[in-house]
């Protein structure tokens, strides 16, 4: 009786061994997986990065489209962060790289600060159908108030766009209210997300074939964007 109980001991021992080894390598083959279709994905994701691709897809853009350098902005329009980065850093990065045609500035969306960030996108975006993205841009962020507080509301970004000069309101309108947009902003947050962004602003600051890419993220002072641009600059091949 005893060597029985001892051999059923034994069995149990073994099968809650074997079950624990079962579910410790089932658990590492799944995150394996996962880590495995992440990289892909990432790695699809950077092989379309290229300055060309981007303009295609229709991202906001000012500056020199022969630049060998891109700066791309991952931004919310809530975001108060951001809103210091356009007051300050964004206005050196202009005049040192983006006005002396060293490099060209790209804008994408990522509205997650709030419920109302991602209407602002919408309707910024309708913008650009006419050309006027920066000059609403500029609107947004000067008239930045507190996150959801009612600022960028339908109304209030109807009327933000009623002062752009020369703009076909009704054709904004349209666009507008229909979230013409929608799939695009989607799918900007999805880049920020694959590039493993979760916080405005965000950057890369890559070579115009999306063969070399450095990311940058939050609101850093000047000397870093500068520090970032130069050395990539330097790894580029000389022409």
């Amino acid at each position: 009786m005893k060597f029985i109980q001892n051999n059923v001991i034994f069995c149990s021992s073994f099968a809650i061994v074997f079950f624990f080894l079962f579910l410790v390598l089932n658990f590492i083959f799944t995150e394996s997986n996962q880590l495995i279709v992440k990289n892909i994905a990432f790695a699809q994701t950077l092989d379309n990065l290229t300055l060309s691709a981007l303009i295609n897809q229709g991202s906001p853009h000012y500056g020199n489209l022969n630049a060998s350098l891109v700066v791309v902005d991952f931004s919310d329009f809530q975001c108060h962060l951001c809103k210091r980065y356009v007051d300050n850093t964004e206005q050196q990065i202009n005049s040192s790289y983006v006005q002396p045609d060293k490099a060209i500035y790209v804008f994408k969306h990522l509205p997650n600060r709030g419920f109302d960030s991602k209407n602002a996108s919408l309707a910024a975006q309708c913008t650009n159908d006419q050309g006027k993205f920066w000059e609403f841009h500029k609107i947004l962020y000067a008239n930045q108030g507190p996150i959801d507080s009612g600022w960028v509301n339908t109304e209030n970004l109807k009327k933000f766009a009623s002062q752009l000069q020369g703009f076909n309101i009704t054709e904004f309108n349209s666009c507008f209210d229909t979230k013409k947009y929608e799939s695009f902003i989607d799918k900007d947050i999805a880049l920020a997300n694959s590039l493993g962004f979760t916080d405005t602003p965000s950057f890369i600051i890559m070579s115009s074939d999306g063969s070399i890419i450095e990311k940058i993220q939050g609101p850093k002072p000047f000397p870093i964007f500068k520090t970032v641009i130069d050395g990539l600059k330097n790894k580029m091949p000389k022409n």
